[in-house]
């Protein structure tokens, strides 16, 4: 965790109330860090249903790949996740220490391994001493409340400047059922089918196979439209639990994705996606702006996603930003590079409303202080038009400053 808070932080952090069926407390292992609680635990009721996408990394964390033989039952009872050390890159001394950790936790919360679900961030390449779980987790098991959810956003962070947590309340059938969501992550950020570390729990009675098509549409538009650096982490992992209390007070159970009554819960879900994702976006490592990447006119929404993506990976796009300045021609380059169809002889780019290049060429009402001025807000909109076809998207990144340098470099040691 830094001591400086990212500028681009939420000025507004929600206070998240309990979802039925979940209880949770976070704990200290000494894992890596020192005076701080590292290990979130949290116990679901029985019969609760789980989906996840994990990262597309050919070079998995031992964490997901238990993570992803665990998610074909589609059911949950625990899970426990750790900061500071990710069990990547670890052999098998790593898939020893998750079979470990799910034994110990299963003993701890009265479930079995199976049902326990693990992530862990931090460290590559360290191995990870999972016999520290043992006095963690029994401290844990007899402290499990439903409350503060921002101790749990806490105890999973790394780089991060600030706890990163969403809530939604929608109706589900008549029955009110709530969501909450807490994620983690500042840098190694380009997810592919996943998120950094995110979790999300709701009381609403839904199938896990319902969870899981919900889950994959959900995070093609908000975290896989997130990138800081380019990097995918080997640990991605994103978690949707639901309890089904809910049913209790009347609320239906929820077995197919093409339910009607599943619209509002839908819309809900996506929303609070796309909040956590931002949250991500906005504490990227060293950030002072928040980029947010428009690409309209392309051959399709998937050219234009490449295209988006090559911009907001560009570091020489980031580091103009960073020093506020409006370098189109930087843009170009990015766009030139994706590898997707484009003529530079229709190309329009705006910063914001304002127009600075047009057709191929700078726009000729360009006004080098007007882009200038709009250059220091905290927020940059740049739009590009291809001017080849109807394809759209947009890509949330930050700038490139030389604070990403300094935590990179200085990580280890």
């Amino acid at each position: 965790m830094s001591s400086s808070i990212s500028p681009l932080a939420p000025e507004f952090v929600p206070q998240l109330q309990p979802v039925p069926g979940v209880t949770l407390t976070t704990t200290a292992a000494g894992i890596r860090y020192q005076g701080r609680t590292d290990v979130l635990v949290m116990s679901f009721v029985p019969g609760t249903t789980v989906a996840g996408v994990t990262t597309r990394s050919l070079c998995p964390s031992a964490p997901v790949e238990w993570c992803r033989d665990a998610l074909k039952k589609g059911k949950a009872r625990a899970l426990v996740v750790n900061s500071g050390n990710a069990n990547a890159f670890t052999g098998k001394n790593g898939r020893a220490a998750v079979k470990l950790t799910a034994e110990i936790a299963a003993v701890k919360l009265g479930c079995k391994p199976g049902e326990v679900f693990l992530a862990s961030t931090g460290v590559i390449g360290e191995p990870l001493d999972a016999t520290k779980f043992e006095p963690a987790l029994t401290d844990a098991a007899e402290r499990l409340v439903d409350y503060p959810w921002m101790d749990a956003a806490r105890a999973i962070m790394t780089t991060d400047t600030f706890p990163k947590l969403a809530t939604a309340e929608v109706l589900l059938d008549d029955v009110p059922v709530r969501i909450n969501g807490i994620a983690k992550g500042a840098g190694m950020i380009a997810p592919d089918m996943a998120t950094m570390l995110s979790f999300v729990f709701t009381d609403a009675p839904i199938a896990a196979d319902v969870l899981q098509k919900l889950l994959s549409k959900g995070v093609k538009d908000t975290f896989n439209a997130v990138t800081v650096d380019g990097d995918t982490s080997t640990s991605d992992t994103l978690l949707l639990f639901a309890t089904g209390v809910a049913e209790e007070r009347g609320a239906p159970r929820i077995k197919d994705v093409d339910d009607p009554r599943l619209k509002a819960f839908r819309r809900a879900l996506f929303d609070l996606l796309a909040d956590l994702a931002e949250q991500v976006a906005r504490d990227g490592e060293g950030a002072r702006k928040l980029l947010r990447v428009h690409v309209n006119g392309a051959v399709s929404k998937k050219s234009a996603r490449r295209i988006a993506m090559s911009i907001a990976n560009s570091p020489l796009v980031k580091t103009a930003v960073a020093g506020e300045d409006a370098n189109w021609g930087r843009v170009v380059m990015a766009v030139g590079k994706a590898g997707e169809p484009a003529d530079r002889d229709l190309l329009s780019i705006s910063f914001g409303d304002i127009r600075v290049a047009h057709e191929g060429a700078r726009d000729p009402d360009y006004d080098e202080a007007v882009v200038s001025q709009y250059m220091k807000n905290l927020v940059i909109d740049l739009t590009v038009d291809i001017g080849l076809g109807r394809g759209s998207d947009r890509v949330l990144t930050c700038d490139l400053t030389k604070e990403y340098i300094t935590i990179n470099g200085d990580y280890r040691s």
